[in-house]
């Protein structure tokens, strides 16, 4: 039987192949799993992201820097790249994690991209492991929107108000309905006199607080003339 020392889609090839065997083992399989790895691997990959988006944006503000980061290093992400490396077939799951289809969850494909750059970091060196993570990202980089496209809409709404003098915005739970596993929660986004109290109803009260952020954005943007997004029903909008 062939070592593994190579997966198909990084341009890397170890030297010892237990490290990227241990980067592609679950803790479920017993000792020598990944997760060392993955605490080396994480703030490796945390670095890397943050010197590419610091070449890149030169004029965007640490804020800003850092919700890019974000979107980049999230689990979501991470584990998009795992299912375009196909790294599922590589895993070692115990017997359990297997039936529960472990190989498809985002969070065990997350942490192995980053097992995976820590072995590669300590396999062949920080310019190495820095070359891989800038070849695996670039393209996603490149293709990040803008950065206030990243911005939940609490945060927007509060950087409109701030930035025209205006008093933050008040949030108020209205009503909490629902046994827990199906809880729903409206929520009322005040704004003083500015405009009209908004009402928005969600799963959990951090959605519904959003989702009446939104729709306060959506109605000072067309007070102040400016752009705004499609307006949306947010009783109706938990996503």
């Amino acid at each position: 039987m062939s070592v593994l020392n190579h997966i198909s889609g990084i341009n890397y090839r170890f030297s010892d192949s237990d490290l990227l065997r241990r980067a592609l083992t679950h803790r479920s399989v017993g000792p020598g799993h990944y997760e060392r790895l993955e605490f080396l691997g994480d703030s490796l990959l945390n670095f890397v992201v943050a010197e590419l988006l610091f070449e890149r944006r030169l004029h965007a503000p640490e804020g800003d820097l850092s919700r890019l980061r974000s979107r980049l290093v999230r689990d979501r992400t991470l584990a998009q790249l795992a299912k375009e490396l196909e790294l599922g077939q590589y895993l070692r799951l115990g017997g359990g994690e297997k039936k529960s289809g472990g190989y498809l969850r985002e969070s065990i494909l997350a942490d192995v991209v980053e097992a995976i750059f820590g072995a590669i970091l300590l396999d062949g060196g920080f310019d190495e492991a820095r070359r891989v993570v800038r070849e695996l990202l670039d393209a996603r980089e490149r293709s990040l929107p803008d950065v206030d496209d990243l911005k939940d809409p609490k945060t927007r709404l509060q950087e409109l108000l701030q930035g025209r003098g205006h008093e933050l915005p008040n949030y108020h739970v209205l009503s909490e309905s629902g046994a827990d596993h199906i809880k729903r929660f409206e929520v009322e986004c005040r704004v003083g006199t500015l405009a009209d109290p908004v009402q928005a109803e969600a799963g959990s009260r951090r959605k519904a607080e959003q989702a009446a952020a939104k729709l306060m954005n959506a109605q000072l943007n067309e007070q102040f003339g400016l752009e705004s997004g499609p307006v949306f029903d947010a009783k109706r909008n938990d996503k």
